[in-house]
């Protein structure tokens, strides 16, 4: 079994050191899906919800999430990002989040692509709920990562 990493040798929540580890390019990729009705859908491709732009909207939401991703999950470092990109494709039953984060750093920008698929996620919710409250978000994970000691990542299609 491996140590875990954020517990020291107490058993007390502790932030991993990160002094010792090299500067590498790290990226990740992450998705998500918000699936609703095709009424819902028709109105947010034909620009026809109230509060306005749903996927200009959730686009700036995922970046900012992405830049304050340390303020939201506890262990995570506060990291100098650069390049944050949040896309969108309409899909049969839904509209489907694509996020990518990039830096140059000590540890790995995983949680910021999550961060930012999640929170976009969340946004084009409340910005359709008036439509339909029974959207749902699905399947936010992990696409791709790479760089640091582990390397590349691929999830399973």
């Amino acid at each position: 079994m491996s140590k875990l990493t954020h517990l020291d040798e107490t058993g007390a929540a502790t932030m991993v050191d990160v002094s010792e580890k090299p500067i590498t390019h790290r990226s990740a990729i992450a998705g998500a899906k918000v699936v609703m009705r095709a009424e819902t859908l028709a109105a947010i491709k034909a620009g026809n919800v109230k509060k306005g732009d749903v996927l200009g909207t959730a686009r700036i939401a995922g970046i900012m999430a992405a830049k304050r991703t340390h303020e939201l999950i506890p262990m995570c470092h506060p990291l100098l990002i650069t390049k944050v990109a949040v896309d969108f494709e309409y899909e049969e039953d839904g509209i489907a989040i694509r996020t990518l984060v990039k830096c140059q750093g000590q540890t790995g920008v995983e949680m910021e692509a999550l961060t930012a698929a999640s929170v976009a996620a969340l946004t084009i919710y409340d910005m359709a709920k008036a439509l339909e409250k029974t959207m749902r978000i699905e399947n936010v994970r992990l696409l791709y990562k790479s760089g640091g000691k582990s390397g590349e990542f691929h999830a399973d299609p």
